[in-house]
């Protein structure tokens, strides 16, 4: 029969295993369906009109935000399960922060998105009004910027998620 250290060390490596697949899991489903969403958008700006555009993106927020949701705190659940045998050194503190980022930047991607819609549902409704028009292409480049700052900050997460599950 095995010591109760012996089982300890058993439980601790079996909650490692599980931590390690569930950050995984969890990441391969955000990071994919980030890349995801880029084909998505590029394939429905191509072959929706505005109105439908519209209301194809707002119905796909809906849905997929449950499934980004889910897969960002599996990810992040995971990777902090992983931290609490480490030491705190600067990777572990760059990943915190890192992932605190992603929180933040996700959240006014978020909001930006739904303002977004409001703001083509309004240009769709008005089409005559250039100021708003110019409002949509200001807007949308920020959004761009905002999805590409939210990749880049995944990416950086990742890369720290491997060098500390590897270490």
């Amino acid at each position: 029969m095995p010591s109760a250290a012996g089982r300890f060390a058993v439980m601790a490596h079996v909650a490692d295993v599980v931590a390690i697949g569930v950050l995984f899991f969890g990441a391969a489903v955000w990071v994919g369906g980030f890349v995801a969403m880029v084909v998505v958008s590029r394939v429905a700006t191509r072959a929706l009109r505005p109105a439908e555009k519209i209301a194809f993106f707002r119905l796909l927020g809906r849905v997929y935000g449950v499934v980004a949701t889910v897969a960002l705190v599996l990810a992040l659940a995971g990777g902090g399960a992983l931290l609490r045998h480490r030491p705190w050194n600067a990777t572990t503190t760059a990943a915190v922060v890192v992932a605190a980022a992603l929180v933040a930047a996700t959240a006014v991607g978020v909001r930006q998105a739904r303002a977004m819609t409001r703001l083509r549902r309004s240009a769709v409704d008005s089409p005559d009004d250039a100021g708003l028009a110019a409002r949509v292409v200001t807007q949308a480049r920020g959004a761009v910027v905002l999805r590409t700052l939210i990749g880049a900050i995944t990416v950086v997460l990742v890369v720290l998620a491997l060098v500390l599950v590897a270490s």
